[in-house]
């Protein structure tokens, strides 16, 4: 199915995940520090990264910035910690989704499921966009977006948001859609919806909207 890199010092944790994964006939690497992380990515391709923040040599956040500098494999971080600050933090530094310790192997699995598609979605857009007999007319060229003629800094997943919303202008588009189309999920938290919003309404430079308010934040811009 996937090539999946685990990576979490917790004994009992990790051989959990490697168990549920291989039993989802993925293929499993694991490591239990930031550095064999790094040189684990060095020397095989994965399909994903699940990594843990708490690491004994180096904080799972700056293991992804570092990450981040030799290959853009998607990566869930797995953490205990749930403030928003940390959270925009994580997703800017570039994660692609976050889980929140403790979490059962069916929610992990259906967020694999999700970044994975997401993924080889982005993959196939890349190879249509080098062939111009094959590009959709409504499908992006470019994962680029500008305001004012100035490119702006989005991560995937802020760029797919802004992307679905900006072909709906006008419309007042509820959560469970955005977390179908753009997450391409069911179910799942309203607060990873609200944080990636607020990030971008930030980027595009408005201010946040009235909490009792559902955000069509790029549908105008």
């Amino acid at each position: 199915m996937a090539s999946v890199l685990v990576v979490e010092d917790d004994q009992f944790v990790r051989s959990a995940l490697i168990r549920h994964l291989t039993d989802a006939s993925h293929t499993v690497r694991s490591v239990g520090t930031a550095l064999e992380a790094l040189r684990e990515v060095a020397h095989y391709r994965f399909d994903l990264v699940v990594l843990d923040l708490g690491l004994p040599d180096l904080d799972g956040s700056e293991a992804l910035k570092m990450l981040r500098g030799i290959t853009d494999v998607p990566v869930i971080i797995a953490t205990a910690r749930d403030d928003e600050t940390e959270i925009v933090r994580l997703l800017n530094a570039g994660a692609d989704d976050y889980l929140t310790k403790p979490f059962s192997v069916e929610h992990l699995s259906a967020r694999m499921a999700a970044v994975l598609r997401r993924a080889r979605a982005g993959q196939g857009e890349a190879a249509l966009s080098r062939d111009p007999r094959r590009r959709p007319d409504r499908r992006p060229l470019r994962r680029q977006a500008e305001l004012d003629g100035v490119a702006l800094d989005l991560t995937r997943r802020e760029f797919d948001l802004l992307a679905f919303l900006a072909g709906r202008p006008g419309v007042v588009v509820p959560r469970k859609e955005l977390l179908a189309e753009v997450w391409q999920q069911s179910y799942g938290d309203d607060q990873t919806i609200d944080v990636h919003l607020s990030w971008l309404r930030r980027k595009l430079g408005r201010p946040p909207p009235a909490p009792a308010i559902c955000t069509p934040c790029g549908a105008s811009a």
